[in-house]
């Protein structure tokens, strides 16, 4: 059974293609400048070159043909056709307070989507426009949905209720969704794991820090409070969004600059954050950069971020009574070792001290890694987070009917003895030349599959 994983944004694809029964990945990619010209595909499968092709895709529909066509393709192909699909993933960002778990898509499911577009207009229409094509290219397998909100369901309404008129939480849906759900979910059962606690006892905070970022409170192994709003705008900085500010701003600027609310929606969104501050970066990697050769608004942003997160971690630690860990996870949270510094600094009252050597080494995307200080009361972690595997195992589940709410339904990557193989293999041909990651691993292999190349072995998946 071979499942494809599609994740439309406003103007690029991301894709990838999972064999089920191998418990291996077959290809992944991203088609990029999407329905702006310029349109480019990014191919790789284990074992090969990575492949680039430039063809314009006018439309998702055009980029999902193209991902479909090299896919199968002679040359570039890991299939020898459509046939060989047997369901089709899609990311949908919010399915509101309709969706609990993932579903398979139907006419009816489809047109909520649509419904719900106004909860999320820059990400929910190309996230359907994907729907409606990947179904019309391929309408003999079976379409499922998973959504980043469906982790947060569980919040109480003291967490997602905001303290505005009543009628707007009736009338137009106005609260607390939250974002990042599969990342949560994946995080969330893998430090239990680490933890070696029964995933439903066991609390604690997940950073997932990235161009956007958000930190989820997990009390008893459920989304209790999140910082990401009713949309992604609220909570942390990130690389281009504001984040929590005084809501009165923006009402105060648009009056004296004449500024609509579309206008102001895009400075909020894709002008302020990281950028707005350095008024050059977005990047983590060049703010850290410019920080160590001196430049102060690098410097400002940095601290901004790391005093931000700290200020979260802090918060959902006192919200759940106590935490068993701290997890960062994300593009920065798993590399960006300057921020992860800065948002545990002074924390030792809370238990959570973290070591500044095991931090520094600790930039890996292969390996799960402990950077706590010796007797820290609160585990801190770093782990590569998967979406993509949940993904897979949330449309496998479906096609076996076997599928339903986390709570209720076993992943494999909630078990101990599970491993990437991928990711071990990765890891052990990075040890080679930094074998100091070795010190920081959190769960490194053990029996049978230590004496193969660093855990190798059948049961592994797509980082």
């Amino acid at each position: 059974m071979k499942i494809l994983c599609l994740n439309c944004g406003s103007s690029s694809v991301k894709y990838s293609l999972f064999d089920w029964q191998a418990k291996t990945p077959l290809a992944s990619g991203v088609v990029e400048r999407v329905g702006i010209g310029g349109s480019v595909i990014s191919h790789e499968a284990p074992g090969r070159d990575k492949a680039v092709l430039k063809q314009d895709c006018a439309t998702h529909k055009e980029a999902i043909k193209l991902i479909l066509t090299t896919l199968t393709d002679g040359t570039t192909g890991v299939i020898d056709s459509l046939a060989g699909i047997s369901a089709v993933g899609h990311r949908v960002v919010h399915g509101g307070e309709r969706f609990v778990k993932s579903v398979i898509i139907d006419d009816k499911i489809l047109e909520t989507f649509r419904e719900l577009s106004s909860l999320a207009p820059l990400h929910n229409p190309p996230n359907i426009q994907g729907v409606e094509a990947a179904r019309e290219l391929m309408p003999r397998v079976p379409h499922m949905a998973i959504m980043d909100t469906a982790w947060h369901q569980t919040m109480p309404p003291s967490s997602y209720t905001y303290a505005l008129p009543r009628k707007w939480y009736w009338k137009y849906g106005i609260r607390r969704y939250g974002f990042h759900g599969t990342s949560f979910l994946y995080v969330a059962k893998r430090a239990a794991v680490l933890l070696k606690k029964d995933p439903f006892k066991t609390n604690v905070v997940i950073c997932h820090i990235g161009n956007g970022a958000s930190v989820n409170a997990v009390k008893n192994g459920l989304s209790y409070d999140t910082s990401m709003g009713f949309t992604p705008l609220e909570g942390l900085i990130m690389g281009t969004r504001a984040g929590d500010h005084d809501p009165a701003i923006p009402l105060y600027v648009m009056a004296r600059e004449y500024l609509s609310p579309g206008e102001m929606d895009a400075i909020l969104n894709k002008k302020s954050g990281i950028l707005g501050i350095t008024e050059q970066y977005t990047d983590r990697r060049d703010v850290e950069v410019a920080a160590e050769h001196g430049d102060e608004r690098a410097k400002l942003a940095t601290a901004i971020e790391s005093y931000r997160i700290k200020k979260y971690i802090g918060a959902y630690a006192a919200a759940v009574g106590g935490i068993d860990a701290v997890v960062f996870t994300a593009g920065v949270g798993e590399m960006g070792s300057l921020t992860r510094a800065g948002s545990l600094e002074d924390l030792d009252f809370l238990g959570i001290k973290c070591d500044p050597e095991k931090n520094a080494i600790s930039r890996t995307r292969n390996a799960e890694t402990d950077i706590s200080a010796k007797g820290s009361k609160v585990k801190v972690f770093v782990i590569p987070t998967d979406e993509e595997r949940v993904f897979v195992e949330d449309v496998a589940g479906l096609l076996g009917a076997k599928y339903d709410i986390h709570t209720k339904f076993n992943y494999t990557f909630q078990h101990p003895e599970y491993r990437n193989s991928l990711r071990d293999a990765a890891f052990a041909k990075q040890c080679a030349s930094k074998p100091d990651l070795l010190k920081v691993e959190a769960n490194p292999p053990s029996g049978a599959l230590a004496a193969q190349p660093h855990g190798k072995g059948p049961s592994g998946g797509k980082s």
